[in-house]
């Protein structure tokens, strides 16, 4: 009978065990699958990361190759403007030496009290060298001095044969500062004032491209129909036509 209590315990003490023994081998699986489960999870975090880094790059790469694109066509539409600005310049020299000075001599004739104002205004000699002055501003890039320059020539030569080229040149100036409103006001000036002249067409045109630059596509639209409508067999007028086909 003593026995029994005494079995009894081994018995118990036995089974805690077990039970202890059964118990930390379950802590132990528990705590290696999550331990797998968070080697997972930063695997898989360190991944997205790579890919992220992988995506930044690859938009740095095409953000720089856009970026170069960019600076080729700015770079091209420079060297575009600046040989069309050559092209103008090297026509406008030679139509100078082909076309006869006109003087004001009859002007003067016909109002005596006019006097030396008149004189002064119809010296061929004189309007060539302003001119030519004035262009030259321009052709270095002093086009600030050059817009003076021509500004002050149209004023004290508005009946001179050069009158509607430095007109012309004068809106150049402006745009070449990038005042699109000045040069839309100064080549509009040739359209009232000189309409017959050969500048007019170039004027229209350089008209329609400053509306452009603001925005303002339908001004720009009917400038260049108004163009083709005035001047149809202009060389200006090709390059309308061009334009509005890609509108």
């Amino acid at each position: 009978m003593r026995r029994l209590p005494l079995v009894f315990l081994i018995a118990v003490l036995g089974s805690s065990s077990a039970w202890a023994f059964f118990d930390d081998k379950e802590a132990r699986r528990q705590i290696s699958d999550l331990q797998i489960k968070t080697e997972a999870r930063f695997d898989q975090q360190a991944r997205a990361q790579l890919e992220l880094s992988a995506q930044i790059q690859r938009q740095a790469e095409e953000i720089a190759r856009l970026r170069g694109q960019i600076e080729t066509l700015t770079y091209e539409l420079e060297q575009s403007r600046k040989r069309q600005q050559d092209f103008y310049l090297d026509l406008d020299s030679r139509l100078r030496k082909l076309e006869p000075q006109q003087v004001t001599d009859s002007a003067a004739a016909a109002d005596p009290a006019a006097g030396p104002k008149a004189a002064i205004s119809g010296d061929p000699g004189r309007e060539t060298r302003e001119y030519d002055v004035a262009l030259d501003m321009f052709k270095v890039g002093q086009y600030k001095e050059s817009a003076a320059a021509f500004a002050a020539f149209v004023e004290l030569n508005p009946a001179s044969a050069l009158a509607p080229n430095a007109q012309y040149w004068l809106g150049n100036a402006w745009y070449a500062q990038r005042n699109c409103a000045k040069a839309i006001e100064a080549q509009s000036q040739i359209g009232t004032r000189y309409p017959d002249s050969d500048k007019a067409p170039d004027a229209l045109l350089s008209i329609a491209t400053c509306q452009q630059e603001l925005g303002n596509r339908k001004g720009a639209t009917r400038t260049l129909e108004t163009l083709l409508e005035k001047h149809p067999a202009s060389p200006a007028a090709e390059k309308a036509r061009e334009r509005l086909k890609k509108k």
